[in-house]
């Protein structure tokens, strides 16, 4: 095999089993076994023994000398900071994407929320959620702020899988639109400090309902 060919499917591995991962197909625990997982996404196992490091790394993957890999499990307490972290970062992003949005970009958020009410309207909050993904990476883009970008990203891999389960919080749909919607606003109206001060508002309602689910839950 030459070495593009090895390149491309090691890349395909990671990005499948990744993929798998974030949707909730591997679950946090189960056990990743290289010859099942080279059968299931059609790649040769030394390309998937290279995609389970490089997941490692990122903290999706974690693996015990004996015991192989298995998906990782993210506390609550772990996902916190995780939220604490992107907060920080995303309202970086905000600041930056304020200064920079064109306004076929404020065009784009705007239509994403439109679509966003219309989940919310129809009960679509698994929807609502990934268009809530959407409405972040569609920011950040925005911004242009490469290493936020990067790093923001390697957070929400890891905390995705916590993110779904806020939007089930009695209340918090609607409030989220709310969250959403100013932090918009700000961009549209090229205001930093307002775009800024938006993100980390929207996601520390974010955190304050994933501590609830964490009360309800004991």
């Amino acid at each position: 095999m030459a070495v593009t060919e090895r390149a491309t499917e090691t890349q395909s591995a990671y990005l499948l089993v990744r993929r798998a991962i974030l949707a909730g197909e591997l679950l946090p625990g189960q056990r990743l076994v290289e010859k099942e997982l080279s059968e299931r996404f059609g790649v040769g196992r030394a390309a998937i023994r290279t995609a389970l490091a490089r997941l490692e790394q990122e903290g999706l993957v974690e693996s015990e000398p004996f015991r192989g890999a298995r998906v990782r499990t993210i506390g609550e307490a772990e996902a916190v900071e995780i939220l604490e972290a992107r907060a920080a970062l995303e309202a970086l992003a905000a600041h930056h994407a304020a200064q920079k949005a064109t306004p076929e970009q404020v065009e784009a958020l705007w239509a994403i929320h439109r679509q966003m009410e219309e989940r919310h309207r129809g009960g679509d909050l698994l929807g609502m959620s990934e268009l809530n993904s959407l409405l972040h990476r569609t920011l950040v883009e925005i911004s242009g702020h490469q290493t936020a970008a990067r790093l923001i990203e390697g957070l929400r891999a890891q905390g995705v899988r916590h993110q779904f389960h806020t939007i089930l919080v009695p209340g918090r749909p609607q409030q989220s639109l709310e969250e959403h919607r100013r932090i918009i606003a700000a961009v549209a109206a090229h205001q930093p400090e307002e775009a800024e001060a938006a993100m980390k508002a929207h996601l520390g309602g974010v955190i304050a309902a994933l501590k609830r689910i964490g009360r309800s839950t004991l």
